[in-house]
């Protein structure tokens, strides 16, 4: 006999024909995960069965299946009309008996078993939904906060009918999906109080670069929907699966969301009505909505997850905020990340820059251009031409058979997790989500260029603007007798990069980093600390409000530049990633928030108060004791051992004695943990005694534009004498020669990190030619120089083949 209900606890994924991919996900985390840890509220599910029996019962399938064949989806409005009419229908039909009673029944038992006071989640879940192949996600209804029978009994009808939305129809006809051979099942399931809590969506898996070793995790205040729809701007967080497996602290990033408004319960009962938007107390908005504890908690849930199902996944969860617990509500394969598994890696950059409009979130690593139009509300859809950017406050998932059409897209809300930016990627075409004004500051009509290729910033600039699409094969390079390495100063970057081929960093900036993840001179936020008698009001409520997620400025900081630098470890472990500390020169400092009450004003900034001069002063003693419990963090606590320590502009022998012994005092000691540290051989005097400062060091990379600068006594920003700076310059590459025999014959490191092997293949061969171990270029240089240092020995094969440029 037929059965209309199953209870999750009976279910797994054998029963997707049966329960739809949702609720035979649910199921089977029920059965096989809960014993590992992972809470997943229980529930029913009608099955698909009685779906169809639902349907067959007075002809209600052959009326729709023939308004269905009639139906021209690409045309909007007879499509909007349609199924605005299968919907009605079916929202009207009676259940039949039987499948009444045992909805009935099952539901006295959930009240039995949770207690009255209990609402629920009537949720969607279609037969070829959530398959790996496929990503049906989202395109049925939910409905959250449902109390009473009869309000289940509606809300089931709602979902049986949501298969027949807009979007749903359209999907199906461009997927060659039969619509007969989709059914429904509504999973009835305890909701989660995320209401007074928390609650989002995370992956298994970069989003954007398909990055593997990192969780993903999106969070905000509120029910879930929010941050799905779009609606709000979420906190987010990367977490890093090595170290948690290892046991280690594995947060790799905090990004703290607007989260301006959240999704909570209304007092009516009317299915529809049971949720509202409310305005986040001002207060919350700039704290993170987790903490370290419960993102790890998830990271882990997201883990035994991934392990179970063997694929990445995309994980929606909620936060109880009345039993603090962390619950998983759905489960479904990633669909877009997972099935790109090309040895060709595309890259899109900008040929120009102009005037940016507005900038947000980057969704899908592409530039797209057109002409703007703003989008308001499903009516306006007929009006979308093919290549126009698609602008509006947040997409609506009824616009999917339009957004296909789009060249980019462009929302004023939303995070990397919710609609726009999940259709985006799918669609292979670049958005740019939560600018807070794009429907205000760009018009119809308007000419922009959508750049989502910079990194986590995405661009909307003015007018159209020329780029290119560069195209590189992953499968092997050839062998040459160099380690190529990469210059990133951008932890943002970091997992795209590392798709490249490299050998690992061999420059990250850290005042890159300072300057991009803090912003705040560290000696305001250390005077913060000691109770800011030393700022302003104005100054001091300022970084207040800009540290307010951290427990104090002096964590903050930490944290901030653990944060980066270890981002950057993990995209490129088990290679080795160099750090540079600190290289602000006065002036740079000077430009943080704060910075000019404690800089000197100097006449010659780049030979001044800068490197370990800076290090070994009293007055920047603390400042330099945060960079390092930041490194020492990365290095000792999360277990990126893959991180070297660098050491910018030592001037004497008695500054590398003492910076080295500086680093020991706090637990950066060399040779302690595999620790290497090394120093930026950028003057002469580093070339001259190179054997003697080695004896402090484990080896040079060489910053070939400072010592250019001071070899020819010039300065390049100088209009008067910049035509003559030129690494290549005998004088230059005397002092470049004797850095490198020195490192080789003392058996140690030696690289170069400096633009000039970026700039000048012909340098580029002859350090080669020099012996050098490594050279750090930049990203946009890597493949073209590592191919001509390849063809130089002979082991190259053909030359790479670029893609067409675009406009």
């Amino acid at each position: 006999m037929t059965r209309n209900v199953e209870w999750f606890a009976d279910l797994g994924l054998d029963d997707v024909e049966r329960v739809g991919g949702k609720n035979a996900s649910l199921g089977e985390m029920v059965q096989h995960l809960a014993k590992a840890g992972v809470q997943v509220p229980d529930g029913f599910a009608t099955t698909a069965e009685a779906y169809r029996r639902f349907l067959t019962e007075g002809g209600l399938a052959d009326d729709i299946n023939a308004q269905l064949r009639a139906l021209d989806v690409d045309d909007v409005r007879e499509l909007a009309r349609v199924g605005r009419s299968i919907r009605e229908t079916i929202e009207s039909h009676p259940f039949p008996e039987d499948l009444e009673q045992d909805i009935r029944d099952s539901y006295d038992r959930l009240v039995e078993e949770n207690g009255e006071e209990v609402s629920w989640a009537v949720r969607s879940s279609a037969t070829a939904e959530d398959l790996p192949d496929a990503s049906f996600a989202g395109q049925q209804e939910t409905f959250l906060n449902i109390k009473g029978i009869d309000n289940v009994l509606h809300a089931i009808k709602l979902v049986y009918a949501s298969l027949y939305n807009d979007r749903a129809i359209a999907y199906r006809v461009h997927s060659n999906f039969d619509h007969e051979a989709v059914a429904l099942s509504a999973g009835i399931q305890r909701m989660v109080r995320s209401d007074v809590g928390a609650s989002g969506v995370m992956f298994t898996i970069d989003t954007e670069s398909g990055f593997d070793d990192a969780v993903f995790i999106t969070s905000s205040y509120g029910l879930g929907e929010a941050v799905v729809q779009g609606a709000v701007n979420p906190d987010e967080f990367y977490v890093y699966k090595p170290a948690l497996r290892a046991g280690r602290p594995a947060i790799l990033k905090r990004g703290v969301g607007s989260k301006a408004i959240k999704m909570v319960y209304t007092d009516d009962a009317g299915v529809g009505r049971t949720t509202e938007f409310v305005d986040v107390e001002e207060a919350e908005r700039p704290l993170l909505s987790l903490t370290d504890d419960e993102v790890t908690q998830l990271a882990e849930y997201a883990l035994k997850i991934e392990e179970h199902y063997g694929r990445p996944m995309d994980i929606e969860w909620g936060k109880d905020g009345v039993d603090g617990g962390l619950y998983i509500l759905q489960a479904r394969p990633e669909t877009v990340k997972s099935r790109q598994a090309g040895s060709t890696l595309q890259r899109f950059s900008l040929a120009e820059r102009g005037t940016v409009a507005v900038e947000g979130r980057a969704i899908g690593q592409k530039i797209g251009a057109g002409a703007v139009r703003t989008l308001r509300s499903v009516e306006d859809m007929h009006e979308f031409q093919t290549g126009e950017v698609l602008v509006a406050d947040m997409t609506d998932p009824d616009w999917e058979p339009i957004m296909k059409r789009a060249s980019a897209i462009v929302t004023n809300r939303g995070g990397r997790t919710c609609h726009a930016a999940i259709i985006a990627r799918e669609l292979g075409i670049p958005a740019v989500v939560g600018t807070g004004s794009a429907t205000s500051a760009l018009t119809d009509g308007q000419e922009v260029t959508v750049s989502a290729a910079e990194g986590d910033t995405g661009f909307v600039y003015e007018g159209k603007l020329d780029f290119s699409v560069d195209e590189t094969s992953l499968d092997s390079m050839p062998d040459i007798p160099v380690g190529i390495m990469m210059n990133v100063g951008t932890p943002d970057q970091a997992f795209e990069f590392s798709r490249l081929p490299n050998k690992g960093i061999g420059l990250a900036r850290l005042e890159f980093i300072i300057n991009r993840q803090i912003g705040i001179h560290p000696k305001a936020l250390l005077d913060l600390e000691a109770g800011g008698g030393n700022l302003s009001p104005e100054l001091k409520a300022e970084i207040e409000a800009l540290t307010a997620a951290y427990d104090s400025p002096r964590e903050f900081f930490v944290k901030r530049v653990a944060e980066g630098v270890s981002m950057l470890a993990a995209a490129f472990a088990p290679e080795p990633v160099i750090v540079r500390m600190s290289d602000f020169k006065s002036n740079e400092y000077a430009n943080l928030v704060g910075g000019t009450a404690y800089e000197p004003d100097e006449e010659n900034p780049m030979i001044g108060y800068r490197g370990a001069s800076r290090y070994l002063s009293e007055d920047f003693a603390e400042c330099f004791a945060m960079e390092c419990a930041a490194l020492r963090h990365v290095r000792d606590e999360m277990g990126l051992t893959n991180v070297k320590v660098m050491i910018p502009f030592v001037r004497t022998l008695g500054e590398a004695q003492g910076v080295t012994d500086l680093l020991a005092e706090h637990g950066l000691e060399r040779g302690k943990n595999d620790l290497q540290v090394v120093m930026m051989c950028e003057i002469p005097s580093n070339a001259v005694n190179a054997a003697e400062f080695l004896e402090f060091f484990d080896g040079f990379s060489i910053g070939s534009n400072d010592m250019t600068q001071l070899t020819l006594g010039l300065d390049r920003d100088s209009s008067l004498v910049a035509d003559k700076f030129d690494e290549r310059d005998p004088a230059v590459k005397q002092m470049l020669s004797m850095a490198i025999t020195a490192c080789l014959d003392q058996g140690k490191y030696v690289g170069i990190c400096g633009q000039g092997p970026s700039d000048h293949p012909d340098l580029a061969e002859w350090l080669m030619e020099q012996g050098i171990q490594t050279m750090s270029l930049n990203p946009d240089t890597v493949v073209e120089t590592w191919m001509r240092l390849a063809r130089k020995v002979g082991t190259a094969p053909a030359e790479e083949s670029e893609a067409p440029a675009g406009s």
